[in-house]
C-alpha cells in the first residue's frame, strides 16, 4: 500500500507569538526604535506541539495522510513588505520554525523553505538562505514567488534570465520549486480567491511563451491549486502554444511542470484527472489554508482532497502514483530519505 504524501502544506497555525513578532517588525519599518530582535521571539517545543497536534497532525490522522511537505505560511511570506533585510530575517525565522516541526515529527513532516525575495532585488540574494536550508535543514523543496510585489507583477517573467541563478541552485541540489504567490496588496485581487489562481495561471502562460526547459531540462516546477485555470482552458493554452510556434504542451512543458490536487470539489478534481496526464499530478490538500469550512453539499471539509481522489475513476495503480510515486519522482531528496528509512 502506498504512502499518502501531501506535497502542499503550510504552517498556517503557527503560535500567535510569530504573528506578534512580525507585526512589530513591520511597525519598525516606519519607526526603527520598535525593531524586534530575533531572540525576542520565544516559541517553545510545547507551543509547536500544541499547534500541530490539534490541527495539521490531527487532520492528517483523521483523513489518512501519512506525510506532509511543510513550508511557512504562504500569505505570511509577504515579500512586498520592507526591504531585503526585512525579508531575509523573516524567512530565516519562518524556515527555522518549520524545521523544528520536522524535527519534532520526522515521520509526518518534511520541510520546504521560503526564500527571502524582495521586489527589485537580484534573485542571487536568496542563495545564502537556500544553501543554509539545504545544509542545515535538509529541505526537499522551496516555494518560489513569481510576484514578490504582491499583486503588481513588477518582476520579470519566470523564463527571464533574472531567475537563472536560483534555477541553477535548484537543479544543483535536486530541489523542485512550488510556484506560489503570497499576500496580495492590490485591492483588485483577493489573496486566495484571485491572486493565488492568477499567479498559477500567469506562471503557466509565462512558461508557454518561453523556452526555459531547454536551458534547464532537469528543473521541476509545481504549479499549485490544480494549475489555476490551465486544465479548465487546456485547449486555449494548446492553441496559444501552437500560435507561438511552440511544441505541444506535453513536450514543451509537461516533463517539467506538475499540478497539485488543491482543488476543492469533485467535478474539479475529475476534470484535472481527465485533462492532465497522471504523471503530472501530485496529491496535495493545503489543509487549514484558503478554504477551511465544511461543504454543505457533502458534509465534509472542502480541503479534504483525499476523498475526491478516492471517489474518482482512477485505478489503484494511478491512484498510488498520485499519492506517492509521482511525488517521489519530483522530490528526489524526499525519495532518498524514504529509501534510507526503509533500508
Amino acid at each position: 500500500m502506498s504512502l499518502i504524501i501531501d506535497c502542499h502544506g503550510h504552517y498556517t497555525t503557527a503560535p500567535a507569538a510569530l504573528a506578534e513578532w512580525r507585526e512589530q517588525q513591520i511597525a519598525s519599518i516606519k519607526d526603527p526604535s520598535l525593531k524586534p530582535k530575533v531572540e525576542d521571539l520565544v516559541i517553545t517545543d510545547d507551543d509547536i506541539r500544541e499547534t500541530i497536534e490539534s490541527n495539521q497532525l490531527r487532520l492528517m490522522k483523521e483523513r489518512g495522510i501519512d506525510m506532509t511537505i511543510f513550508s511557512p505560511r504562504a500569505s505570511f511570506m509577504a515579500h512586498h513588505i520592507g526591504d531585503f533585510e526585512v525579508s531575509s530575517t523573516w524567512a530565516a525565522i519562518c524556515n527555522e520554525l518549520c524545521y523544528r516541526v520536522s524535527q519534532l515529527y520526522p515521520d509526518h513532516f518534511v520541510q520546504s523553505a521560503m526564500l527571502p525575495q524582495s521586489p527589485g532585488v537580484p534573485i542571487e540574494t536568496c542563495i545564502p538562505e537556500l544553501e543554509k536550508c539545504v545544509n542545515e535543514y535538509d529541505i526537499v523543496a522551496v516555494n518560489l514567488n513569481p510576484d514578490p510585489s504582491g499583486g503588481h507583477w513588477t518582476s520579470p517573467p519566470l523564463t527571464d534570465k533574472y531567475w537563472y541563478p536560483i534555477y541553477e541552485k535548484l537543479v544543483e541540489h535536486q530541489l523542485p520549486a512550488m510556484v506560489h504567490v503570497s499576500t496580495s496588496c492590490n485591492a483588485c485581487f483577493h489573496t486566495t480567491g484571485a491572486h493565488y489562481i492568477n499567479g498559477d495561471t500567469t506562471a503557466f502562460m509565462q512558461l508557454i511563451e518561453g523556452d526555459l526547459f531547454k536551458d534547464f531540462p532537469e528543473l521541476k516546477l509545481i504549479i499549485p491549486h490544480g494549475g489555476g485555470a490551465a486544465p479548465y482552458h487546456w485547449g486555449r493554452y494548446r492553441g496559444l502554444a501552437q500560435a507561438l510556434k511552440k511544441p505541444e504542451l506535453t513536450d514543451h512543458l509537461m516533463n517539467n511542470v506538475f499540478f497539485d490536487t488543491c482543488v476543492y470539489h469533485q467535478d474539479g478534481i475529475d476534470l484535472l484527472l481527465k485533462v492532465v496526464e497522471n504523471k503530472n499530478i501530485l496529491f496535495a490538500s493545503e489543509m487549514i489554508g484558503a478554504v477551511r469550512g465544511v461543504d454543505p453539499l457533502t458534509g465534509h471539509n472542502f480541503d479534504d482532497t483525499k476523498r475526491y481522489i478516492e471517489a474518482s475513476s482512477l485505478n489503484a495503480t494511478d491512484r498510488d502514483a498520485v499519492y506517492e510515486g509521482n511525488i517521489r519522482k519530483v522530490f528526489p531528496r524526499l525519495d532518498r530519505r524514504l529509501k534510507a528509512k526503509q533500508a
